[in-house]
């Protein structure tokens, strides 16, 4: 992103003069406040929202199978089965389910559910469907992967779990993410960059680094080390909401 600002109503400031530099295989966390415009951010980046001012500049081919998208929520089709549900973006491209079936099977692999694959989404917990929409994400082996909070309605054990999951099905398939939370414990133990921003309006106010090595487990997450970064990330994050004041 280059100077990037969007305004809402002509008169709604909700970013300016962002700017994001994200390097192939980058695991980035975009942290802070509330109203802060950080799934602004993402959606423009995904090409959901237009700019009014900047652009969002892609090294090479910028191609419909660069880009997979989890949202908050997992936005199933909740009468589609598992599978179904996870061949949709191929389907949008005109691809029967025979032609690409190995990769939707090996999709639900990578996120344990290739059991479930008959399933529909009202027999799976929470935690499933998420892992479902996942898998839709990446199914065709993007290049980069947004995730707008999709973990934050979770209880603390499924959050965990997904999050050690998650790291490793981006070793898995090589992608580059950049993940929206509002947790800074979240943000410290997936990142290798987390991105402070401030509100009103919102733009980068502090990019943290985290040079723990991956994997990472739970003896990263119980490390001096961890607390460490945990600290410095609430103290940026503390500096973004005085600026609400």
């Amino acid at each position: 992103m280059q100077a990037v600002d969007k305004v809402f109503g002509g008169t709604v400031v909700a970013l300016k003069d962002m700017n994001l530099v994200v390097n192939q295989g980058d695991f980035i966390s975009l942290l802070g406040p509330s109203g802060c415009g950080k799934s602004t951010a993402l959606r423009i980046i995904s090409d959901l929202l237009h700019p009014t001012r900047g652009k969002v500049i892609w090294e090479g081919d910028h191609g419909i199978g660069d880009l997979g998208v989890v949202f908050q929520e997992p936005t199933l089709m909740p009468w589609a089965t598992v599978a179904q549900n996870v061949w949709l973006p191929y389907r949008l491209r005109g691809k029967t389910y025979n032609t690409v079936k190995d990769e939707v099977l090996e999709a639900l692999r990578l996120v344990g559910l290739e059991n479930f694959l008959n399933a529909y989404p009202r027999e799976l917990s929470g935690g499933m469907k998420m892992r479902v929409s996942i898998a839709r994400a990446m199914v065709t082996n993007p290049r980069l992967i947004l995730m707008d909070e999709p973990f934050a309605a979770l209880d603390e054990i499924t959050r965990h779990k997904l999050n050690n999951d998650l790291l490793r099905l981006k070793d898995k398939i090589g992608c580059t993410v950049i993940f929206v939370t509002h947790s800074v414990f979240e943000s410290v133990f997936l990142s290798d960059r987390i991105v402070v921003m401030a509100a009103r309006p919102g733009r980068v106010l502090q990019e943290l680094r985290v040079d723990a090595p991956y994997p990472r487990g739970e003896e990263f997450r119980t490390s001096a080390e961890y607390a460490a970064h945990t600290r410095a990330a609430s103290g940026a994050l503390k500096e973004a909401m005085g600026e609400l004041a």
